[in-house]
């Protein structure tokens, strides 16, 4: 792959589009009840709540760094 290249860039946005829209497609999912790890029970919730978060502010920093 070219370095700095055009494809490279497009790749890397889309990788990165993915990684995000699969963090929040799981964090709503153990909010929502229908994802669950076993045994765990409430922190499901919790742990669904901090990858959204979490993958929210991710997302707002990464695009603010490319303003920057």
């Amino acid at each position: 792959m070219a370095k700095n290249g055009g494809m490279s860039t497009l790749v890397t946005f889309i990788a990165w589009l993915t990684g995000v829209i699969v963090s929040l497609a799981v964090g709503f999912g153990l909010v929502g009840g229908t994802l669950a790890v076993p045994y765990l029970g409430v922190l499901n919730e919790i742990a669904g709540w901090v990858v959204v978060v979490v993958t929210i502010l991710g997302a707002i920093m990464a695009i603010a760094g490319k303003f920057k």
